[in-house]
């Protein structure tokens, strides 16, 4: 199986990726780290496309979480792509955002949400907005694709013009429910 290509129950094109490397280009975000992820994949192209632009593929989301405060610290912006199931991952490195008190940007794909069929992805779909709050993380969110490109660019104003840490989850709707075909 193509990890940027998974099955899902629609697949239309996801326009609403390109809002967010729209923003992400407009802000000079210049490093984007992911961990593989559909729901992101039409984003990741993007990026990968743009010669002003890297993409990172990590092995953990917690290595995102490093890669973004050491690149702030290093002149540069970056910004994290993961799913929700990922953020669990992350919690003990966002101290090292929150010690640091500087941006930190992560765009999140939501699971365990709306048409999910694996019951694991659940618990950490329902927790994700309570446990980036509880780390001092802002919580952004858009569920249609209309409310994409406004929740990007409120983000990465609230990140870099404003120092803050946020995370954007990016409702399971707008991916649709995976469907995995034997």
């Amino acid at each position: 199986m193509n990890l940027y290509n998974p099955p899902v129950a629609h697949a239309p094109p996801h326009s609403w990726q390109l809002d967010i490397f729209a923003q992400l280009k407009s802000a000079h975000v210049r490093q984007v780290a992911y961990v593989p992820d559909g729901g992101h994949a039409d984003l990741i192209r993007a990026v990968h496309a743009d010669k002003a632009m890297i993409g990172i593929p990590l092995t953990t989301e917690e290595e995102g979480v490093a890669l973004t405060t050491g690149a702030w610290l290093g002149g540069d912006r970056a910004c994290l792509l993961m799913q929700s199931s990922g953020v669990g991952n992350c919690i003990n490195m966002l101290s090292l955002v929150r010690n640091m008190g500087g941006p930190f940007l992560t765009f999140v794909t939501m699971r365990g949400e709306w048409g999910e069929f694996n019951p694991w992805q659940v618990p950490m779909g329902t927790a994700t907005p309570d446990a980036f709050r509880l780390m001092g993380v802002h919580v952004l969110r858009a569920s249609e694709p209309h409310e994409v490109g406004p929740a990007a660019a409120a983000g990465i104003r609230m990140a870099y013009e404003g120092g803050s840490a946020v995370a954007v989850l990016l409702g399971q709707k707008l991916i649709g429910a995976k469907v995995f075909v034997k």
